[in-house]
């Protein structure tokens, strides 16, 4: 190599340095971009996933407002949190307090309506039609309604056994918010709660049988018009963990309702619920069309009597 040659080289090896600097500001831009898109994502991922504390964030605010009623955070967050979770997080506040609290709430205001809506009811019935409002797969019902089990902070061990699903934790979690609203708000606002949400519990509680459930009303039903006994037939699906229950109801051979839950128990009685209303409003046709006909009969009776004769 002679030295007349070296600026050229050094000349093309700066081209070629320029031209690697450009390709790598080019790549790290397109990685800057990416980089851009997947936070992008990551944050919208991220609001749509549970909170840390095993609550649905984004939840809370639906489950507040389908409530009706304003409830401080910290006590929302008590209600919420479920001995699992407490335990699992250093020994926490638990629920358990504000349960018990709501649910002498919830006696009391389904009680007093109860008591005010049935001057003759004897004090045995009237237990039974509380038992028929405020029991576990009732509770269960209306908090599944509202939205409460995405919003219940739970340990990992309940969240991996469908903890958010089972009626008991549902039943316990409404009771505590009916308590933190009781001691946020006072018990006008309780109350208020309380009758929105039960209310139709209530008047439906009168329709039961002596049993106050759907299966005892439904065998009172058939027995009634001569049906025949309810045969419930049960399949099961899913992981012992997480099973799902569906029933149906057949009487004298046809079916009448069918229903699912977490229990067998639970399909059976919305079975035999469908199944009741079901029967109900044929018996009520039939004795409408009944009912039409004696009175076509008897004006067709009517019309073609002889008249009388008259004496002479």
């Amino acid at each position: 190599m002679t030295r007349h040659d070296e600026p050229s080289h050094a000349h093309e090896d700066g081209a070629h340095l320029d031209a690697l600097l450009a390709d790598a500001n080019a790549e790290l831009s397109a990685l800057l971009d990416a980089l851009i898109d997947v936070n992008a994502g990551w944050a919208d991922l991220t609001a749509r996933q549970p909170a840390p504390d095993g609550s649905a964030a984004p939840e809370r605010a639906d489950l507040t407002g389908a409530l009706g009623v304003e409830v401080s955070g910290e006590l929302l967050e008590r209600a919420l949190t479920h001995r699992s979770y407490a335990f699992e997080n250093g020994g926490l506040p638990t629920n358990e307090r504000l349960e018990f609290l709501g649910d002498s709430v919830l006696g009391l205001v389904v009680t007093d309506t109860l008591y005010r809506g049935h001057p003759d009811v004897t004090e045995g019935q009237l237990a039974k039609l509380r038992a028929a409002v405020v029991n576990m797969r009732a509770l269960a019902g209306v908090a599944q309604d509202l939205g409460v089990g995405p919003c219940i902070r739970l340990g990992r061990g309940e969240e991996a056994t469908g903890g958010r699903e089972k009626a008991s934790i549902l039943a316990d979690t409404l009771e505590a918010l009916i308590g933190a609203v009781y001691l946020d708000q006072g018990l006008d606002a309780a109350s208020a709660l309380v009758h929105r949400l039960f209310d139709a519990l209530i008047i439906r509680s009168a329709e039961l049988g002596a049993g106050l459930d759907w299966k005892t009303s439904l065998q009172e039903l058939t027995a009634l018009e001569e049906l025949g006994v309810p045969d419930y037939h049960v399949w099961e699906s899913g992981p012992d963990h997480h099973k799902t229950f569906r029933a149906s109801v057949h009487v004298g051979g046809t079916a009448f309702g069918s229903g699912e839950g977490r229990s067998k128990k639970e399909a059976e009685q919305q079975a035999a619920e469908a199944a009741w209303h079901a029967i109900r409003r044929i018996a009520a046709a039939r004795r409408v069309m009944a009912g039409q006909e004696d009175a076509e009969s008897s004006t067709a009776g009517l019309a073609t009597a002889e008249p009388r004769k008259r004496r002479g």
